[in-house]
């Protein structure tokens, strides 16, 4: 077709352009009312856009990149991928608000949430305004964070106050001094009560740590010499408590057993498993979560989503 129309093609281009695309006239209606053949109408249509008469053009909702988006999805088979724009620190709570728009937007009645203690869990429950009336379970113990006013049973209670449903909480450390501490611990009454619910969540929020200086609450808890004994043990990231390796598997650490919370078992149980997650020095503690099956949605920043769509890209010549 010509880049450009004649003066009588264009006059009747723009009107073809206008009731189909504008007003939603079908094209055999078009055909119809002007005389011609559908042909002809679609010949004028294709010809409004190459012209340039018609452009298209697809605006992402605001606080949202669709495009990142779309593309670090498919690149990584994830169930949902939401890529907010920005980076650092300053992006994290626009993080957690998609993320609770997502939580809002996936829940069903049949659903039972879990959650752990994160910042960025506690923030997306900060910012949460609506719930289907479902139980809330708490998935880890409580971490005394610097400052921090939130604890795991506290962001429990946020979200089932909202939910308006049962909530099931206990009170413990998340990391005990020692594994017989944890075990005496676990034989609790209510906090055996609590974590037997963890084995009928089916949809889970959590924030992904990487085994890093500042980049996992639990890190930052321990001291240098158990920091390296997790790092020995093959450990790039944790979730919820939870060690896993490069390759997503889960990893048993010397930490592991005096972690209380969910296991690694009961984490690959729950059905879907929203991770918020951000920064380029989480980047592989978030591939290897995906690489493992960890998750299945994830919640990141457009620097974040770039460093991934990188990595996720096959080399030069192998395409």
């Amino acid at each position: 077709m010509p880049e450009s129309l004649s003066p009588a093609d264009a006059v009747l281009a723009a009107e073809v352009a206008r009731r189909h695309l504008i007003d939603g006239e079908s094209k055999v209606d078009l055909a119809a009312s002007l005389g011609m053949s559908r042909f002809k109408v679609a010949r004028l249509l294709e010809a409004a856009r190459e012209s340039g008469m018609v452009t298209i053009e697809i605006v992402s909702p605001q606080g949202i990149d669709t495009h990142r988006s779309a593309r670090l999805g498919e690149a990584l088979g994830l169930r949902h991928c939401i890529v907010v724009p920005g980076s650092g620190p300053q992006a994290g709570h626009a993080v957690s608000d998609v993320a609770a728009a997502l939580l809002t937007e996936v829940v069903t009645d049949e659903d039972v949430v879990g959650l752990p203690w994160s910042r960025s869990v506690s923030r997306m429950v900060g910012a949460l305004e609506h719930l289907p009336k479902v139980p809330i379970v708490q998935l880890s113990g409580a971490m005394v964070t610097p400052g921090e006013d939130s604890s795991s049973v506290d962001v429990v209670r946020r979200a089932a106050l909202i939910a308006g449903g049962e909530r099931h909480v206990f009170y413990s450390p998340l990391v005990l001094d020692d594994a017989a501490s944890a075990e005496v611990m676990r034989r609790q009454p209510a906090v055996r009560t609590a974590l037997d619910h963890v084995a009928e969540v089916t949809l889970a929020v959590i924030g992904l740590g990487a085994w890093a200086p500042g980049m996992s609450t639990v890190h930052e808890v321990l001291s240098v010499g158990e920091r390296a004994a997790v790092s020995e043990a093959g450990a790039v990231g944790e979730a919820a408590g939870v060690f896993f390796a490069e390759d997503g598997a889960i990893v048993d650490t010397p930490l592991t057993a005096r972690i209380i919370g969910l296991t690694g078992g009961q984490l690959r149980g729950i059905r879907h498993i929203i991770a918020i997650a951000h920064g380029i020095a989480k980047v592989e503690a978030i591939t290897a979560a995906v690489r493992g099956g960890l998750i299945h949605s994830l919640v990141t920043t457009s620097e974040t989503a770039d460093v991934l769509l990188s990595a996720a890209a096959p080399p030069p010549g192998r395409r």
